[in-house]
């Protein structure tokens, strides 16, 4: 598979604390990558910087071998960076389906200006069927009308789920999917990770469950004061000494 994702040297600090310190990371399309640390480790500062939310003091982004890294948020999302969020950040005024619409990211060089009426229903229809897609994926469409606080916590992790899939780039960046999911919602979101993965996308999973990445992760990276410490196994991690004092529990 190829290399999707490269970030070089990435270091950023607000103030005095150094959220990255020279990050090197590497994220192949089709495998799954998780990254573990405790809280405050820069787990989800790594995300903002690769996404576009907060830019890098110094380092590089390279996406698919092409640097990134002084683009905007929205640019980079049009190239195919696609991000879930630690909290669902869903519209709680629109409906589930009309939160998915609005994630439909305009084809790159696309214009507003000048468009074609008829081909601009095909499209919105082509949108509307590709949202009902993702849903399905999740097994969410029967809540396509309804509104995200309708649902449990659970289901609205599902629809930020499926509203980072609008983006059918090769980057997904999933920032504790599994928090607070439990069940069938549990169940549906590991199946959608290895179906993206083997679909060929390169996805980068922040979480907390270890069991998570210990069945879905092809490497563990195990982040600390905003320094890879380690890229392996869960199993490997465990049984170092020095993480298990950092993270694991004595």
């Amino acid at each position: 598979m190829s290399e999707v994702i490269r970030t070089q040297a990435l270091c950023k600090r607000f103030g005095g604390v150094v959220v990255a310190d020279g990050i090197d990371l590497t994220l192949i399309g089709g495998q799954v990558v998780g990254l573990i640390g405790p809280n405050g480790a820069g787990k989800t500062s790594l995300f903002n910087l690769i996404s576009g939310a907060i830019k890098a003091d110094s380092g590089s982004i390279l996406l698919n071998g092409a640097a990134i890294s002084n683009l905007p948020m929205h640019h980079r999302a049009r190239l195919g960076v696609s991000r879930s969020w630690q909290h669902n950040r869903l519209f709680p005024s629109l409906t589930v389906l009309d939160n998915l619409l609005l994630a439909q990211r305009p084809r790159q060089g696309g214009s507003l200006l000048g468009a074609n009426p008829r081909s601009d229903a095909h499209e919105k229809s082509s949108t509307r069927e590709r949202a009902m897609a993702q849903l399905e994926k999740v097994r969410m469409t029967a809540a396509a009308h309804r509104l995200p606080t309708d649902l449990s916590y659970g289901k609205q992790k599902l629809v930020s789920l499926a509203r980072a899939l609008m983006n059918d780039g090769d980057c997904l960046l999933l920032d504790e999917p599994m928090a607070g999911v439990e069940g069938p919602a549990y169940d549906s979101i590991k199946t959608v990770v290895r179906d993206e993965a083997a679909s060929g996308r390169a996805i980068c999973v922040v979480e907390h469950n270890i069991s998570f990445i210990k069945d879905l992760c092809d490497q563990a990276v195990f982040m600390f004061a905003g320094r890879i410490i380690q890229t392996g196994t869960i199993d490997e991690m465990v049984r170092s000494p020095e993480l298990t004092e950092l993270y694991f529990g004595a």
